[in-house]
Parts: structure tokens; C-alpha cells; sequence
């Protein structure tokens, strides 16, 4: 069974509009050098795990309160039994946020098919020719063309995300990312956050300004039905 390392019981930023918690699952094929999730993405087995009864317990001892679970990592659909504890999520009737980075695009559409998700928050990491450098791992560019293909038309609630990181991620490649996602519903800027990321070095460097963010988001919204901002 998949293993929870981590539970924020109330996340209102993570699944708007709903009282919702979030549940963090280990392990992710990515290797971002601005990740802020070092620990889970990297030394998991140093993390306490949460007991499946007690996650259970925590779930029925918020009954006719609790409306949704975001199900973030690390990347949960790295898990092949990731299903196991949406089935649990939702046998109470509570509604599914899923985060993933959007390179299991067959695993993503089953669930999506199964009616195991009613929320996709993908990120997008880079435009796709740079995807290998920006993740530092080996992604089949055509996985991540294919998983925003199917969030696109799944009829679910959905925003794709861009983690703005300089001297990695900048103007020109929001333009990229956004003539990619054209005519997607809503797209969110996402600020860096320099702790315990995946590479030291990225813990030195000073994020963009709001100004700058703003700039960003101006060249973003030709693209989109709504721009978001997060982290400013």
C-alpha cells in the first residue's frame, strides 16, 4: 500500500473553495534542483510513515466536515497502487485533488476514467525541448504533451503550474509554456521557494519580485481563461 509521509489536516490553499486536507506520498522520477520537498523527494525511508488505520480513523473522525483530499508528493502517480487509496478517499464520498507532474499519462487517464479524481493540478515544469535539463532526469517529452492533452479534455477542474526560478525558468520560457497550453482554463505562476530544496546551491538564490511575477503573468494571459499568481 502506497505510504503517507505526511498530513496537513486543514490546506485551504491547496484545494480552493473546499475544507480540505492534504496527504504528501514519497518518491518522485524528477530530480528539480528548486524542489522544496527534498526530504520526501530524496531520503523518504527518513520520514515517519502514517498508519493506514490511523489515516482511515482521521477520515471518518471528520465526517460531514472534510469535503476533499489533495493527494500531492513527491509525484503520486509514481505509485502503481496509488489507486488503492483514492478508492479509500472516495468511498467517503470526500472529492480527489491530484498534483502530478504529468509523466504517467496512462496511469492518469485510468483514474481519471474510474472517476478517482475530480480535480488535476499538473505541473509544467519547462517548455519541452528543455524539460531534461530543467528536471535534471530523463522524461519522454510526448508523456507530458499527452497527460495536458487529457486534463485538457477530461471535463474535470483543472490548472496547470509553472514554478518561476531565475536563472532557470524566465519570460521567455512562460511564452513557450503558454502557445503550449493554449486555450487551457486557468494557469498559475508559482513563486520559488529557496528552502531545503534538491540542490543547496538553489537555497542561495533570490526569487523574483512581485513585479517581475506580474511581467510573467502579462505574457501568460492572451493564453488562458485566468492567470493565477501564487506565492507573493
Amino acid at each position: 500500500m502506497v505510504e503517507i509521509k505526511g498530513l496537513e489536516k486543514f490546506a485551504p490553499k491547496d484545494f480552493p473553495g473546499f475544507i480540505t486536507s492534504t496527504v504528501f506520498l514519497a518518491e518522485c522520477n524528477f530530480r528539480c534542483p528548486f524542489c522544496h520537498n527534498a526530504d520526501l523527494v530524496l531520503r523518504p525511508n527518513t520520514l515517519p510513515t502514517f498508519p493506514m488505520d490511523y489515516f482511515i480513523g482521521y477520515l471518518d473522525s471528520r465526517k460531514n466536515w472534510l469535503e476533499g483530499i489533495c493527494v500531492t508528493g513527491g509525484e503520486p502517480l509514481v505509485h502503481e497502487d496509488l489507486e488503492l487509496l483514492l478508492y479509500i478517499i472516495k468511498e467517503r464520498n470526500l472529492l480527489v485533488k491530484l498534483d502530478t507532474n504529468g509523466s504517467f499519462p496512462s496511469r492518469l487517464e485510468d483514474l481519471i476514467q474510474k472517476k478517482l479524481v475530480d480535480h488535476v493540478a499538473m505541473d509544467v515544469k519547462a517548455p519541452l525541448e528543455r524539460y531534461q535539463e530543467v528536471t535534471r532526469s530523463k522524461v519522454d517529452s510526448e508523456d507530458i504533451r499527452k497527460s495536458i492533452d487529457i486534463i485538457k479534455n477530461s471535463g474535470l477542474e483543472y490548472i496547470f503550474r509553472t514554478t518561476v526560478v531565475p536563472g532557470l525558468v524566465g519570460d521567455k520560457d512562460i511564452e513557450q509554456i503558454s502557445k503550449m497550453l493554449n486555450g487551457a482554463n486557468a494557469f498559475q505562476l508559482q513563486q520559488f521557494l529557496p528552502k531545503n530544496t534538491i540542490d543547496a546551491d538553489y537555497q542561495q538564490k533570490k526569487p523574483y519580485s512581485r513585479e517581475e511575477l506580474q511581467a510573467f503573468a502579462k505574457i501568460a494571459e492572451p493564453f488562458f481563461l485566468e492567470v493565477k499568481i501564487e506565492g507573493v
